[in-house]
């Protein structure tokens, strides 16, 4: 059983039905999030293909939904896409054995000064699977109090604390207003959980 698994992290066992797999990988380059290697795949009909691949240690990302039925959401600068987005709070794994709850719960106090007294999963899924391994996951937070915020980095300490009423959020998904990927899924999850949400 792996670190991830002992600690309840719910990424599944991966195996190919057709017969694909992985002969051995290459290191490329080690950096602070990532790290990008060198794929050797085997095809089902014996033939060896390079891909390259990103590791990822996975990572969090919380939804916090008040007794009132709003969401409180971060509005934050990301380098990649040269701009800003509106999403949940969330971080990555800084160790193997770090239990995903507890991250959890450390980003939403951290990022937008927010106590849980119930975390739920809402979903685990693979973000970018055709070339990253990053596994993902997104609870709900209910029960909220307030604490001191603890920002880790300069784009957090500039980031805009916004809050949206649930279904006003969900049809920022429909308009295009919400276009983080693990934004869209916590909120569509959240949503379809209906009233049982708020007494999670």
């Amino acid at each position: 059983m792996s670190d991830r698994a002992a600690t309840g992290w719910a990424r599944p066992e991966m195996s190919s039905a057709a017969g694909f797999s992985v002969k051995a990988t290459t290191p490329i380059h080690s950096g602070y999030v990532i790290d990008m290697v060198e794929a050797e795949m085997c095809d089902p009909d014996g033939g060896v293909h390079a891909r390259d691949v990103v590791r990822h240690p996975g990572a969090v990302s919380i939804l916090p939904l008040h007794d009132d039925g709003t969401v409180t959401l971060v509005r934050q600068y990301r380098v990649a896409p040269d701009g800003d987005l509106l999403e949940i709070p969330a971080g990555k794994a800084d160790r193997n054995d770090e239990d995903p709850v507890e991250l959890a719960l450390r980003e939403l106090a951290e990022e937008v000064g927010l106590a849980a007294s119930s975390c739920v999963r809402l979903a685990g899924f693979y973000l970018s699977p055709g070339y990253s391994d990053e596994w993902h996951e997104t609870f709900l937070a209910t029960g909220l109090s307030e604490v001191p915020t603890e920002f880790d980095g300069v784009e957090e300490r500039h980031m805009d604390l916004v809050r949206l009423d649930l279904t006003d959020a969900v049809e920022a998904v429909a308009s295009g207003g919400i276009v983080d990927a693990k934004t869209i899924i916590a909120l569509l999850a959240a949503e379809r959980r209906g009233a049982s949400a708020r007494s999670a």
